[in-house]
């Protein structure tokens, strides 16, 4: 008996050194003699003995050796693992089974594996993880030539044998599947599938006793060894994630805590590995690691430190010494990663509690200089360069010839990546490693670079989130005969060929499928499902050398050796900080996927985004052409995206990855005109944006000096064309291509418009670019219209796959079937596409789960896949050739993937988060208008213009709500196309009716459809108008036409009847431009001819406050000009156009000194070529300017020189004292640019010419009253006194050098002799209107009654109606006279019973008001005139019993051809000025007027509100007609149901048919004359007969409106039952009506608001809801992964839909945390009178509270005020929030009440301060503040940046500020300087709900 130690020959000793100091495992100093126990092998003569300490183990031969393990015993045994083995030696001489659990890491197999060493046993190893089934233990089915038995599975094999079962990763195993084995490991028996029984070796022993083996067998019985042991490996649960264990289970088994090595022994292995390293920096490090797994940093939420990887470290930390701790550290625990910012302070002061913190000195760069292969093979030499000095170390190598570094055109080198990929060459010496960047910053390009230096064989696979075990490992197919077998999979494979495995994604998958690879990753062992074992690649080697065996041996035995260079990249995106570790519902947002038990299989190299200028280098590298310029400015707004902790911006900078940035400079290279912001929108979808995100990225595009430029639609002529076979969309051509293929070209029905021919053209740069397209938009653009239209002028064949929700990556590449017992698999569209070249179409990209769709990446990126038959797809054509199973990808296959935009309301799955950056993106948008009416013309040519015009404007309205959230729904070209469709097969049925086709799904919810309702009404489509609700004017008789005199022009006879009249010239001086800001604002056009028809055609509201006095409109075209006067204001807008532009112009008018200065302003609009400009006048001070509406330049025309004295301070026109006159103006002919001056009661006229710049000034014999042009060279002069009448006739043409001469007539004006002898009393007539030009002959006549054609003007004056004066002015023959005569004269008639209406007046009227309100419609022959109702005979137009409507005046249109006259009430004004004596200067009525050249007439109300009114009799019947055929000609007769059926009876010749005496109704028959659905008869609805006669058999029937009414007791109960449940409720809550009506008033307001949030809301919890796919289910759908086993007949092969159970251990998901923080300051209360400030925080405090009701699990909320008495007012606290209507009350009052009675100051700063600092104390999921504030920040001396930097001082509170602005620009400048989409400024506090409604939407609920 001598001791023989296990220590063998030197050369094994040196080897197996050499293999430990790379691969360590726990090795140690030399010798295992240590204290009490020493390991012995002992040699008897009755066979050996291993003896530990006192207990020794007699060891058996084992049966199969190539089991037993191999080279797991170090030279060094530490003590502690001595212990451990004594342990498991008692355990196992006792037959008990051991459980060993402890931290994450190898040491717990390692302790395993040693002992079944030392007792040479043999071991069923089985890693269990998430998809381990009863199968994999006890039995599994195959099929051996056409039959199925059952192969014994680890379990059994290891009971039958005696072998010892090691379970590793109990914890990761499924609930219920464990619990097979309990009675096994109880009483060692089991039952069998296949029908045997396991027993205990006792039991069996003492049966045997009894009876043979033989009966035994018979009776299917098995003999369990007595040496079956089971060792379980585990993590302790509740520290660690996974299942708990099952008590029965936990009670089978013995535990031993294995925790790390202690201290001492850790340190003397570390001292070993590391000799070139300070011993103190060792044990500083130990410290380190140690700490960080002590339960305190557990308690602080710290993963474990891995402290098995400190041994590999320490192997590269002993060739490079220089390297930095904290680098180290960093390498094994990537701290700055994983950790937020609590966790990094933690790490950090640990680090430099042992003095690590040494990061600071920059470590000196190093970089690869040179890779040689050695002698031996998979080996090579490695030399860095590390601060000037070269290192040369050994590195696992690939089996392909080296790459010198930087050799590469497709990589360009940039610092960051030498020194990462240098130190990567490090870690590759001792480990696998990973690399964790973000999505396209290149980690799959340096992996790439890394294989090629080194020479590796790549073999990629993308991991996704559902991959199971099975799929990385080995996957089940069948054999050509029908045998199942399983095939390696491209991850095994690789292990034993030794190439680079490049897992892509590890942080997709789920963490206990990856627990399979820790084996192979720790030890490089794997033990397969077929039984096939992988060794590492020594102990494959000892295990020949002990065993004698040859590798066929060791093949028949399935056991191959892992190459001894195969090594594993993974690549990860990187963890969320604070996200749960769960991936329930929320795959998109990504996971803290980085735990201990990851932490321990891989050394870690973070890939930080690159330096500005490395990344300059790199885009200019790879594409060389790109403007420099360009690429600047683009990475100057990537990095200051990048720099900013604004989650919004950084989500859109990982939006422009360098890939994207990439492909952006590619693009610019080829196309180099193209705008940059074009592409940056195009690359973050801006379109599709959040509204805060999408301001952001506008913002910071302005900040970097990127100009938008707009696209010119209209200049760019987008046409396509093939021509020579070259297709040509705009400016870009590309071939067209011939397929073998034809019937897969799809030839679609498309209309061309420029919008989807802008988008093809795009499409068509990235086409010719060679990238894959994604497009991206709402439902019904015609993103498939397009794709399929591009495809067919490119005539490009294609394949079309739809994805849906049950959408697998296997689906998605083959089909798998069954064909007489043999799986075959169907090549998918996608694979079809592959293989041909085709173009591959994926609609509904985003409605696939994005783990499946992520597959796509590497076939676009690397052009390499894997298919689930074993076959690849390949890009390279090389690599292709000679290769089995390989699919070379055709050079023109492309991919275009079609998704809709992301969140809500299509809820799908972000495609384009997860895989937008390796796509092309294009934003498909419905098309503009003028597109969009361009292309529904097509669809329907016999559909009126007008139709179409307010379809498109209704919709295009509806879009834009849906953009701001308004409403959720996003109308679409799809649903216009449809209506239009009908409206052209249907023309009869009314648009009203058709357009409910889309708006009857929103009739249901009562918010939607009143808003859908407005929006359409407002654009004039009468949805719910029924035929009979026209609102006409009632019409009146007119008087007969009289004549009534005569007017004569004298002009022969003495000189006092003609006079000639001297006239000046001379040039005008200007002054300026003084250039002044034109306001765009919006026009909220509506319709008013909505719900029923009246005069009125459309009305909207002018901009301006209610200070302003209106006092002159006029038109041009179709322009309007309304001139204001305090301030003085311009105002222009279009008939039907959408802005407003307005000038102020209070700057520039002259003050004058005589106190109260009230101007008065009249305007005149230019034409040809000076449109859109205007000359304004003030009466007062006869101040001429000339504006230019468009450029905002403002010109003062001097007319004479010298008239610069302010008028006398007498001469106030409102002071009543009319002794001294105005200036006029008189701009008839302004639209031929010339214009006319007077000054009441002067004696001269100034024309003014605009386009020479003259001034002819024209001296009278007369003093003037009034001056009316009758035509350009004739006018009609008033003299002031006698009101007599002048004739000036003026040459056409003044010249200065011929100063011609005016003449002027008298005109005498003669009554007609009446009868009597007497004269008319009207013989002098003073006119309030003269038309400038005559009516036309037609209307003449029809006016007169008479044929006649003559000069002729109309005239109005207060006694007639209108008189018409034939002949004036052309003909010097008298001229009659034609009078429609007023029965009473206007000026005769009180003003001063209007009553309530004067009340507003502010008294009677004193003098004669500046407007005349008096115009003549000469082409509809009318004299329109606004009256105020006290001057309308409203006894004659209203019956008696209805009071006439409050009116802000009445029109009275006289119409000539109708003899009608006619009193249409225009609508009282919304507001009115308080200065009531100054308006009512200027006009009688609250109205002023003025003729439309679409002949009608257009008044605007005092309070700004203009109206547009059709008034002439032919265009009124028009558009009554179009109207009633908008609504539909329902014509009210019953619909009939007629079927044509064929009734055998021929059509014998037509009759008339007898005639029934009685007339009784007849149906059908032939006999009866009048009858309905007969043949040969005359009647109705039959066939055959001569006519239709309708025997008058009236259908009884219902008027539709009876019909749709509801019975009045039926209502009436419906209301009481209302009326009651409301009162009931009142009184539980104990709130009086009066309260519920307060509360009402709030709650109303935001109703649509919340009402749209709550719709969010619940979608978004129905969403996360969603239930999964469980898997191995008995009953269910087949899962097309097991078809094979559900061949061999196993059961568990379905999967159904349920609710996932959320993953053990995930933490609970926390609510979100919001605070609002209102203003409830003085200044609120103060300035609620003028703007309702603090009514809309309530109202947005109150839409808070109502929407988050019953969502307080989801969102924790609190309210506090800020105000001069603090921050910190507390109005709703989290813990109590208001659950009632009472109670929510209760806090608008108290915000009331406290901004009442507070004191003044201002807190906004602290108070944001204080909540962000508070909140970020909080558990939450996510944290919001909103802060509402007046502030005027800058009275305070508060700097905005300061504001600025509180709102983002913390990256986890996203915070929020709403400023009520009424401060001029200051708000704007605020805006400028806070952070984008975190500060809004609302001018208008109605806007403030929206506002916080939009911040919820897109940030708090974009997540929920």
């Amino acid at each position: 008996m001598h001791p023989q130690m296990l220590c063998r020959g030197t050369a094994t000793a040196v080897a197996a050194r050499r293999m430990r100091i790379i691969l360590g495992a726990v090795l140690g100093k030399d010798g295992w003699m240590w204290r009490n126990h020493e390991v012995k092998l002992v040699s008897t003569s009755s066979g050996e003995t291993v003896k530990i300490g006192d207990i020794s183990y007699k060891l058996k031969t084992p049966r199969n050796p190539e089991l037993v393990p191999v080279k797991h015993i170090a030279d060094f045994l530490p003590q502690a693992v001595a212990q451990h083995l004594r342990w498991i030696m008692q355990k196992d001489l006792l037959g008990q089974d051991v459980f060993l659990i402890g931290p994450p890491g190898p040491l717990k197999r390692t302790i395993a594996m040693q002992y079944l060493e030392l007792t040479k046993r043999e071991v069923e190893y089985v890693a269990l993880s998430r998809d381990t089934t009863e199968t994999d233990l006890k039995q599994r089915r195959e099929i051996r030539a056409g039959t199925a038995f059952y192969v014994d599975q680890c379990a059994v094999r290891a009971a039958t044998q005696g072998r010892v079962l090691l379970l590793e990763g109990l914890e990761k195993a499924e609930r219920n599947v464990l619990p097979v084995l309990n009675n096994l490991l109880e009483n060692r028996e089991m039952q069998l599938e296949d029908g045997r029984f396991l027993m205990a070796a006792e039991r069996y022993d003492k049966l045997l006793q009894e009876h043979t083996k033989e009966e035994l067998d018979a009776w299917n019985i098995v003999r369990v060894s007595e040496d079956f042991r089971v060792i379980a490996l585990g993590l302790p649960v509740p520290k660690y994630k996974g299942n708990p264990l099952d008590p029965p289970l936990r009670s089978r088994f013995q535990a031993r805590d294995i925790y790390y090595l202690p201290f001492k022994d850790q340190l003397e292995l570390l001292y070993a590995a590391g000799p070139n390293i300070a011993a103190e920096r060792v044990s500083q490090l130990l410290s380190l690691a140690t700490t960080l797994c002590s339960q305190e940093s557990a308690n602080l939420g710290l993963p474990d430190f891995p402290v098995d990887n400190l041994l590999p470290g320490l192997n590269v930390l002993n060739v490079f010494p220089m390297m930095s701790s904290q680098q180290f550290v960093q390498r094994l625990y990537p701290y700055q990663s994983m950790l937020g910012k609590d966790g990094l302070s933690s790490v950090e002061t640990v680090l430099s509690k042992f003095e690590l913190l040494d990061g600071g000195r920059k470590t000196s760069s190093s970089a690869v200089v040179g890779v040689s292969r050695t002698n031996t093979e998979g080996v090579a030499d490695v030399t860095l360069r590390v601060a000037d000095k070269d290192i040369t170390f050994q590195v696992p190598a690939g089996t392909k010839e080296p790459r010198p570094p930087n050799s590469s055109s497709a990589f360009i080198s940039t610092p960051s990546h030498t020194q990462l990929i240098a130190d990567m060459m490090q870690s590759h010496m001792v480990k696998d490693m990973c690399l964790i960047g973000t999505k396209g910053c290149g980690k799959s390009v340096i992996a790439k670079e890394f294989a090629a230096i080194l020479g590796y064989s790549i073999e990629p696979v993308m991991l996704y989130q559902d991959m199971t075990a099975r799929d990385l490992l080995q996957q089940r197919f069948t054999l050509p005969n029908g045998d199942t077998a399983w095939r390696p999979s491209p991850l095994v494979t690789a292990a034993m060929e030794g190439k680079l495995l490049l897992l892509d994604g590890i942080h997709r998958v789920n963490l206990g499928t990856l627990a399979v690879l820790s084996r192979l990753l720790h030890d490089r062992e794997l033990d397969l499902y077929d039984g096939t074992r992988l060794l590492r690649w020594d102990r494959y080697q000892a295990l020949k050398e002990e065993q004698n065996f040859t590798d066929e041996q060791l093949k028949e035995r399935s056991i191959f050796a892992i190459h001894p260079s195969f090594r594993v990249l993974a690549l990860a995106e990187p963890p969320l900080v604070g996200a749960s570790a769960s991936n329930s519902g929320s795959s998109n947002k990504g996971q803290q996927w980085l735990n201990p038990e990851l932490l321990t299989m891989f050394l870690y190299h973070t890939v930080s985004p690159l330096a500005r200028a490395e990344e300059v280098d790199l885009l200019q590298g790879l594409s060389p052409n790109v403007p420099k310029e360009a690429a600047e400015q683009l990475l100057h707004l990537t990095h200051t995206l990048r720099q900013t902790n604004d989650p919004t911006a950084q989500s859109l900078a990982s939006s422009l990855s360098t890939r994207q940035l990439l492909r952006i400079c590619r693009r610019l290279s080829r196309y180099p005109e193209e705008s940059i912001a074009h592409a940056v929108n195009k690359a973050c979808l801006s379109r599709f944006l959040p509204s805060l995100a999408r301001g952001s990225l506008q913002k910071s595009l302005a900040n970097c000096s990127i100009e938008e430029t707009p696209a010119n639609e209209h200049t760019r002529d987008l046409s396509c064309m093939v021509k020579d076979g070259v297709l040509t969309i705009g400016k870009v051509s590309a071939p067209v291509y011939s397929p073998n293929e034809k019937m897969k070209v799809p030839d679609v029905l498309f209309y061309d418009n420029p919008q989807h021919m802008t988008v093809m053209e795009d499409m068509l740069k990235d086409f010719l670019l060679g990238e894959h397209l994604l497009l991206v938009g709402n439902q019904g653009v015609g993103k498939n219209k397009i794709v399929d239209r591009f495809l067919h002028l490119l005539n490009r064949p294609r394949e079309y796959l739809q994805l849906h929700r049950d959408t697998t990556v296997q689906t998605l590449t083959l089909q798998p079937s069954v064909r007489d017992g043999i799986i075959t698999y169907e090549d998918s569209p996608l694979v079809k596409a592959v293989k041909m070249g085709h173009i591959l179409v994926i609609d509904e990209a985003d409605k696939a789960p994005t783990n499946v769709t992520c597959i796509l990446k590497t076939l676009v990126e690397s052009g390499e896949m894997i298919l689930a038959d074993g076959r690849r797809i390949i890009s390279d054509p090389l690599e292709a050739n000679g290769r089995a199973n390989v699919i070379a990808m055709h050079p023109d296959f492309r991919m275009m993937v079609l998704a809709n935009r992301p969140g809500f309301p299509f809820l799908g799955n972000d495609f384009f988060g997860a895989l937008g950056d390796i796509f092309s993106c294009h934003a498909v948008d419905n098309p503009k208008p003028r597109a969009e009416l361009a292309m529904l013309k097509q669809y329907g040519p016999g559909v009126p213009d007008s139709t179409l015009e307010k379809l498109v404007a209704a919709f295009g309205e509806l879009r834009s709500m849906a953009d701001q959230g308004t409403i959720s729904y996003p109308y679409s070209t799809r649903e216009v196309v449809n209506i239009v469709k009908h409206l052209q097969k249907f023309p009869n049925e009314g648009l009203a009716n058709v357009v409910r086709n889309v708006f009857d799904f929103d009739s249901y919810n009562k918010d939607t459809h009143d808003v859908l309702i407005e929006a359409l009404h407002k654009h004039g489509i009468p949805i719910g108008a029924k035929p009979n609700s026209v609102k006409m004017a009632k019409e009146l008789p007119l008087p007969e036409a009289k004549m009534t005199g005569f007017w004569t022009i004298n002009q022969k006879g003495n000189a006092r009847r003609k006079m000639l009249c001297p006239s000046e010239t001379h040039r005008i001086d200007v002054k300026g431009p003084v250039y002044l800001r034109v306001q765009t604002y919006p026009c909220n056009r509506q319709e008013s001819r909505a719900l029923s028809f009246s005069e009125e055609k459309a009305h909207w509201q002018i901009p301006m406050n209610e200070v302003n006095i209106i006092c002159d409109v006029t038109t041009k075209d179709d322009t309007l000009y309304v001139a204001t006067c305090n301030p003085v204001t311009l105002y222009s807008m279009k008939e039907r156009g959408d802005t407003i532009q307005c000038v102020e112009l209070y700057d520039i008018f002259p003050r004058t000194l005589s106190g109260v200065w009230q101007p008065f302003v009249t305007v005149a609009p230019l034409g040809s070529p000076l449109e859109g400009q205007a000359v304004l006048h003030e009466e007062q001070s006869n101040t001429v300017l000339h504006v230019d509406m468009a450029t905002g330049a403002v010109r003062r025309l001097m007319l004479s020189a010298g008239n610069e004295s302010p008028p006398s301070s007498t001469s106030n026109w409102w002071s009543g004292k009319e002794t001294q006159g105005d200036f006029k103006m008189c701009g008839n002919f302004a639209h031929k640019n010339w214009l006319l001056f007077y000054k009441e009661y002067g004696n001269q006229l100034e024309v003014l010419d605009v386009l020479e710049g003259q001034v002819h000034t024209i001296s009278l014999p007369i003093n003037l009253k009034s001056v009316f042009l009758v035509a350009e060279d004739r006018w009609l002069l008033l003299e002031n006194d006698t009101n007599k009448k002048f004739l000036l006739t003026k040459p056409m043409h003044m010249g200065a050098e011929d100063s011609g001469v005016c003449q002027l007539h008298s005109i005498s004006e003669d009554p007609v002799s009446s009868g009597h002898g007497a004269t008319s009393a009207d013989n002098v007539s003073v006119p309030q209107m003269l038309s400038s030009d005559q009516l036309p002959n037609e209307n003449l006549s029809s006016a007169l009654s008479q044929k006649i054609a003559s000069p002729n003007r109309v005239m109005a004056d207060t006694g007639t109606f209108a008189r018409v004066i034939v002949g004036f002015p052309d003909l010097m023959s008298p001229n009659e006279v034609y009078s429609f005569t007023r029965a009473v004269d206007l000026s005769e008639m009180n003003t001063s019973d209007g009553g309530a209406h004067m009340f507003l007046r502010g008294g009677l009227r004193t003098s004669v008001a500046k407007q005349n309100n008096c115009v003549s419609l000469l082409s509809a022959n009318q004299v329109v005139r606004a009256l105020p109702p006290s001057k309308v005979p409203l006894k004659e137009v209203y019956p008696k019993d209805v009071t006439p409507p409050m009116t802000a005046a009445y029109l009275e249109v006289t119409d000539l051809n109708s003899k009608k006259v006619k009193y249409i009430p225009v609508p009282r004004s919304m507001s009115v000025s308080p200065y009531t004596n100054w308006l009512s200067k200027v006009s009688e009525t609250d109205v002023l007027m003025a003729p439309l050249d679409t002949g009608g007439v257009v008044t605007v109300d005092m309070g700004g509100h203009v109206r547009l009114w059709e008034t002439g009799m032919d265009t009124l019947q028009r558009s009554l007609m179009e109207w009633r055929n908008m609504i539909g000609s329902e014509d009210g007769r019953p619909v009939q149901i007629t079927i044509q059926r064929d009734s055998g009876l021929d059509v014998s010749a037509p009759k008339h048919g007898k005639v029934d005496p009685k007339n009784a109704p007849h149906v059908g028959g032939n006999q009866w004359a009048g009858g309905t659905g007969g043949r040969d008869t005359a009647g109705l609805g039959g066939r055959g007969g001569p006519y239709r006669l309708d025997a008058g058999h009236k259908v009884f029937q219902v008027s539709q409106a009876e019909k749709d009414a509801v019975p009045e007791e039926v209502r009436k109960a419906a209301r009481e039952i209302a009326e009651k449940a409301f009162k009931d409720r009142l009184k539980e809550i104990d709130m009086s009506e009066y309260d519920a009506a307060t509360y009402e008033r709030f709650s109303k307001a935001v109703r649509r608001q919340v009402q749209s949030l709550r719709t969010i809301l619940e979608t978004l919890q129905a969403k996360a809801k969603e239930r999964q796919w469980l898997k191995n289910q008995a009953l269910g759908d087949l899962d097309d992964a097991k078809i094979i086993d559900g061949l061999t007949g196993e059961r568990a092969i379905y999967k159904r839909r349920g609710e996932l159970d959320p993953e053990p251990g995930t933490p609970q998901q926390k609510p979100k945390r919001l605070r609002v923080l209102a203003d409830v300051s003085g200044s609120m209360y103060r300035f609620n009178g003028v703007d309702g400030r603090l009514e809309r925080s309530m109202e947005a405090v109150c839409m808070v509270m109502e929407a988050l009701e019953n969502y307080e699990h989801k969102f924790k909320y609190d309210i506090m005020g800020h105000s001069g008495d603090g921050y910190d007012i507390e109005l709703v606290r989290a813990d109590k929030v208001p659950k009632n209507n009472k109670q929510r009350l209760k806090v608008l009052k108290t915000m009331h009440a406290h901004s009442q009675f507070c004191m003044s100051g201002d807190y906004t700063l602290e108070g944001t301060e204080a909540s962000i600092k508070e909140l970020a104390r909080e558990e939450a999921d996510e944290h919001f503040v909103v802060v509402l504030s007046d502030a005027n920040l800058e009275r305070y001396g508060i700097r905005p940046e300061r504001f600025a930097r509180v709102l983002t001082s913390d990256p986890q509170v996203n915070a929020f500020a709403i400023f009520i602005g009424s401060l001029g620009d200051q708000a704007e400048r605020l805006q400028k300087t806070l952070p984008a989409g975190r500060s809004f400024i609302a001018m208008d506090t109605k806007q403030i709900p929206q506002i916080l409604q939009q911040i919820f939407t897109s940030t708090l609920l974009s997540t929920v």
